[in-house]
């Protein structure tokens, strides 16, 4: 398939995969420490903005970890049913 095929409705590029991993990444961080800043005050946590930014990057770094083994778990069932299939046909 070329890359017009694969752009006009086919599957998504490696490279665009990975924009698309890293700007998802980007967005979340970006959006965890604001609701960090407007949401720990209400709970009587004060954090200054570099301890945000820290506290963000650990629940991101979390939150890739939790995603890949979740990603793998799901391809490791799929492979399984897979191979079950064809072994029932």
């Amino acid at each position: 398939m070329s890359a017009a095929a694969d752009a006009a409705g086919g599957k998504q590029s490696r490279r665009m995969s990975l924009i698309e991993a890293v700007v998802n990444v980007a967005v979340g961080f970006g959006l965890a420490v604001l609701a960090q800043i407007l949401v720990f005050p209400l709970f009587g946590i004060h954090a200054t903005l570099s301890e945000n930014l820290a506290i963000g990057c650990l629940f991101t770094l979390i939150s890739i970890a939790r995603s890949f083994m979740l990603r793998r778990m799901f391809e490791a069932i799929r492979v399984r049913s897979a191979m079950t299939i064809a072994a029932g046909r």
